[in-house]
């Protein structure tokens, strides 16, 4: 037996190395900078990253010696992490991301219900108090972008806890202003602090791998808390305009907003993946085991400096920028959502001059649009079972792994010109009166075409960033709030100028366009997605791993860690005579294939061979097939 083991080391090219070592001087090894007597070093290092083969080795030892960068396959690491959660946990998670969702967007429509008495308190127009609207979504649409890297450089969990104290704080300051002005400059300092779906969504990718049956129904429970918030507003929002003071529309969403913070902070652990390799890293440290998380180790060799600030704060502005994928999708999905945002806009003039709605009734115009959500929402399970299918059947086929994500969207996204037009023919035509039930019947289409836009991208690019996630549906986010903060305020005028008729044949005209552009992004996105870098790089990385773990990208700029080059602990059970408190027999879950959503803190660890223990043969996909590796004690002679 100790033959056939140095065989196979010999075979695959790792190098030998005697087991019963590994707890004291481990074999692989990490690159750290300064260690060498070179003062340069850092800076020769960061050259040496640019210009050295993908994996290639740069052994060299560290002050205090050797050391192990812990990784997600690593022996009972992976029930440390997001994947490793109880259903039930991964669920309660979710819960409160979802109630945090709601929260973010209440503070976006609840706001409409108080311009009126707004504008009578402060002696400003209706048009004017708009403007508190629209800025808040346009300081959402950087507040996104923002906040979405820091949460793959230092965990979910802190990020939307910062959000969601500074968004309640400014509430508080919004809710007791004693001018306009403060108001505004409250509303835009709201906005920049709030996170958004880029840091809600990016959760679903550390709980779930996206073979697991169940990432795309969590993704699809987190797009449902997105645009159903955005529609309690104005629902709940006509009562209290008609029987509270304006202010309760602002009181309402702080009280709201720290009610979900504190269930957030009681209840909701610290999702990413990096964060707790780190946490992994210090309990093994504590039972004897020289290993480090990557967080640690990019924190000790490089700090961060105001070029790596900018880089990363400018990480999702160039994912949307030089990404196709993720410009097309977020533009697709952001003129859908400014589309919905202008026509609510005519509500009030269509249903007050026609039918005669009061301020109650008119809560009632936005009901269809709520149906459409739910009726989207459980359209999307046999679109899901059936593209769940479709991968298990072609599991080399890369339009079953992306497109066929789109492939419900061809259906439902002409829901979205067919609901403008018979709103334009049965609620704006001169001179024909029709019963407002048609108009409400063309609301409810609009909402089912506008949530399989949102979800269909969504989902998308969740499966083509995974890790990174957070920095590509940033740019969707971007997108959506941006022209919802700038088309929202010219839609009044729009209105008033043209006229409820040609404004809406407007909008259905844009709305024909949108639709084109989904066949096209469907019959395309394959050759978008080859153009799109850095998706290829993800795509090529999974390939090279088993199971299609990802554990880093090392071509990503702006990582803490960019010099660093390392080497993760190998994966079978290695028992030493102090036994780790992480270490268990279990590898894998015992359900689909499981990839860590690792950040850029840690992305340039580069992967060399290792050491080689005595393994059944593994099949790369699925990880439930895949046999336990053979436990060798470390007392145990090669």
């Amino acid at each position: 037996m100790p033959t056939n083991k140095a065989t196979n080391r010999e075979a695959r090219g790792d190098p030998a190395v005697d087991l019963s070592t590994l707890h004291r001087a481990p074999a692989n090894i990490i690159v750290t900078p300064g260690q060498d007597g070179n003062k340069n070093n850092e800076h020769r290092d960061e050259i040496a990253f640019d210009t050295a083969p993908f994996g290639a080795q740069q052994p060299s030892l560290t002050e205090d010696g050797l050391r192990h960068q812990l990784k997600a396959t690593d022996p009972g690491v992976m029930e440390q992490l997001g994947f490793g959660f109880s259903f039930k946990k991964k669920w309660r998670i979710l819960c409160i991301i979802f109630l945090i969702q709601v929260s973010m967007n209440l503070n976006t429509t609840l706001y409409s219900s108080g311009m009126a008495g707004m504008s009578e308190e402060f002696h400003i127009s209706t048009q004017t108090a708009t403007w508190g609207a629209a800025v808040f979504l346009l300081a959402y649409a950087f507040g996104c972008e923002f906040w979405a890297p820091w949460s793959e450089e230092y965990g979910r969990k802190w990020v939307l806890r910062l959000s969601m104290l500074l968004v309640n704080l400014f509430g508080i300051w919004a809710a007791f202003a004693p001018t306009f002005n403060q108001v505004i400059v409250a509303r835009i300092l709201g906005g920049l602090s709030t996170a958004g779906g880029s840091v809600t969504l990016a959760v679903v990718a550390d709980l779930f791998d996206h073979d697991d049956p169940w990432y795309q129904k969590a993704t699809l429970f987190i797009v449902a808390s997105s645009v159903g918030g955005s529609i309690i507003g104005p629902i709940i929002g006509a009562p209290m305009e008609e029987y509270l003071h304006w202010r309760w529309c602002m009181h309402v969403q702080y009280i709201f907003g720290i009610f979900v913070l504190g269930i957030h902070w009681v209840f909701v652990p610290e999702t990413r993946a990096t964060v707790l390799l780190d946490k992994a890293a210090k309990k093994m440290r504590s039972a004897g085991m020289n290993v480090y998380g990557p967080g640690e180790l990019a924190a000790e060799y490089k700090k961060l400096d105001w070029h790596d600030l900018c880089t990363i704060w400018a990480r999702p502005f160039k994912f949307f920028v030089t990404e196709p994928i993720v410009l097309v999708l977020s533009l697709l999905s952001g003129f859908s959502d400014g589309l919905i945002f202008m026509f609510v806009q005519s509500f009030p003039f269509i249903y007050r001059q026609r039918w005669q709605f009061n301020t109650l009734q008119m809560s009632s115009a936005f009901v269809p649009l709520f149906i459409g959500y739910v009726i989207a929402y459980f359209s999307f399970f046999p679109a899901i079972k059936r593209n769940i299918r479709e991968r298990k059947e072609k599991p080399n086929c890369e339009r079953a792994q992306y497109e066929a994500r789109l492939w419900w969207l061809l259906y439902t996204a002409p829901l979205l010109p067919l609901g403008l037009l018979i709103f334009a023919l049965t609620a704006t035509m001169p001179g024909v009166t029709v019963h407002w039930i048609g108009s409400m019947v063309a609301t409810c289409l609009i909402g089912i075409a506008n949530f399989a836009i949102y979800m269909a991208t969504i989902d998308y690019m969740l499966r083509a960033y995974g890790p990174y996630a957070a920095s590509a549906t940033g740019g969707n986010g971007w997108a959506r709030d941006f022209l919802a903060g700038v088309l929202t305020p010219a839609a009044v005028p729009m209105y008033d100028n043209l006229g409820a008729f040609p404004a809406t044949w407007l909008l259905f005209g844009i709305a024909v366009l949108l639709t084109i552009a989904v066949y096209f992004i469907y019959r395309c996105g394959a050759y978008l997605r080859h153009r799109s870098n850095f998706a290829q790089s993800l795509a090529a990385e999974e390939s090279r791993n088993e199971g299609g773990l990802v554990n880093f990208l090392p071509s990503l700029p702006g990582s803490r860690a960019v010099s660093i080059r390392g080497t993760p602990l190998h994966s079978p059970v290695i028992r030493s005579p102090v036994q780790s408190p992480c270490a268990t027999p279990a590898v894998s879950r015992p359900s689909s294939p499981v990839r860590p959503a690792l950040g850029s803190r840690g992305i340039s660890w580069s992967s060399f061979p290792a050491p080689s223990l005595q393994m059944s043969q593994m099949n790369p996909r699925p990880r439930s097939q895949v046999a336990p590796p053979t436990v060798s004690p470390l007392g145990s002679s090669n």
